[in-house]
């Protein structure tokens, strides 16, 4: 029976994982270690964000205001709101990064000389975006103020009457910490390297000892043997998670606004597919040499491209169709969603399905190239 088989290979690799304690100490303490590392040492010019505009006004000024927030290059409009609940959305669901809502009264305050407030909403769950859209707002504000003054012939100073008086309120990490947005990462950045790692060498390893050829003699299918060998290494990274969350919660008082249970949910199809790139790494690879530098290869875009520490925002638009080739990318919003700003499976649906089609993708792949390999 398929139950009977598979369990046969899991009691297998249970055994060689606890006769090997060393990896097991390593992979127990590295989730401890990084945070603590990452979390202390790491302090870190975004363009062309993602922005919703909600324009009450709808007359030539209010046009002329998001024309200069356009011509900074820090901000595209590529969504425009009806209400405030529009807004909301599409900064919860990450459709948007900024939201923009100007207040109907904008022209009769601007002919009467009076400020005018505009609400600019920033998704501050990646401080280096915020940081940028921050301060590029700021700057709008007062060029445009200045603009207007000018424009009446005001003897009044910039400084002494801001006519766009913007109103900016940070969203999801208003203190603007650089360890809420850092650590949700890391613990994206620490399964990469053991889950990818540590099954990029499984099916090289019995190759390399000899005991591939006696696993082959026996009824075990190909897809049985793999999965196999990914089950196993499901539960350490479980044990690794468990491990990041407290750190994060206990030392560094990272919020969880999310469900917990969800982000193990999610965090179960980012370990299934770390596994699978893993696997399809070891049925390529000759040499666990190889196999270590394969890993590499993966490992590095994965820190890079993934939107961890460059906003993805900023990246060519070739490197962003890159970046949707890894895992760590969905896991990045994933996390943060989560952690930072408590949305749901809806708002994360679609970084759920891009792990499952890696999923599938990767382990069929596999499957295919291990039984090619061996025939």
């Amino acid at each position: 029976m398929t139950f009977i088989r598979l369990k046969a290979v899991l009691v297998k690799e249970f055994i060689q994982m606890r006769r090997d304690s060393t990896t097991l100490i390593i992979m127990f303490m590295l989730p401890f270690i990084q945070l603590l590392i990452f979390g202390l040492a790491i302090h870190t010019d975004v363009k062309h964000q993602s922005t919703i505009v909600f324009d009450q006004c709808m007359t030539e000024d209010s046009r002329d205001l998001l024309t200069s927030f356009t011509a900074s290059e820090y901000f595209d409009i590529n969504y425009v709101g009806t209400s405030f609940n529009d807004v909301n959305e599409a900064i919860d669901m990450g459709k948007a990064k900024i939201g923009i809502v100007i207040p109907p009264d904008l022209t009769e305050n601007l002919k009467h000389g009076r400020s005018t407030p505009i609400q600019v909403i920033v998704d501050a769950s990646d401080n280096i975006s915020s940081s940028s859209a921050l301060s590029a707002a700021q700057v709008i504000g007062q060029m445009k103020s200045t603009e207007v003054l000018l424009k009446k012939a005001a003897r009044q100073s910039a400084d002494s009457l801001n006519m766009y008086d913007m109103r900016i309120r940070a969203w999801y990490n208003r203190d603007s910490i650089t360890v809420y947005y850092i650590l949700p990462g890391i613990m994206g950045i620490i399964l990469t390297m053991t889950m990818v790692m540590i099954t990029a060498m499984a099916i090289v390893r019995e190759r390399e000892r000899g005991t591939l050829e006696q696993l082959l003699v026996t009824p075990l299918k190909t897809w049985e043997l793999l999965l196999g060998k990914i089950i196993p290494y499901m539960v350490i990274g479980y044990v690794q998670t468990t491990i990041s969350i407290l750190v994060g919660l206990g030392v560094f008082s990272v919020p969880m606004r999310g469900s917990i249970l969800l982000l193990y949910a999610l965090t179960t199809l980012f370990i299934g597919a770390s596994l699978t790139l893993g696997i399809l790494i070891s049925t390529i690879a000759k040499t666990q040499m190889q196999a270590m530098q394969m890993s590499f290869v993966v490992f590095l875009p994965s820190i890079l491209l993934s939107g961890f520490m460059f906003p993805r925002e900023a990246m060519p638009v070739l490197f962003q169709w890159i970046s949707a080739l890894f895992p760590m990318t969905y896991y990045v919003e994933i996390t943060r969603g989560i952690f930072l700003k408590g949305v749901g499976f809806a708002a994360l649906y679609t970084q759920a399905m891009a792990l499952a089609v890696l999923i599938t993708a990767t382990f069929g792949i596999a499957v295919k190239k291990f039984a090619r390999n061996v025939l």
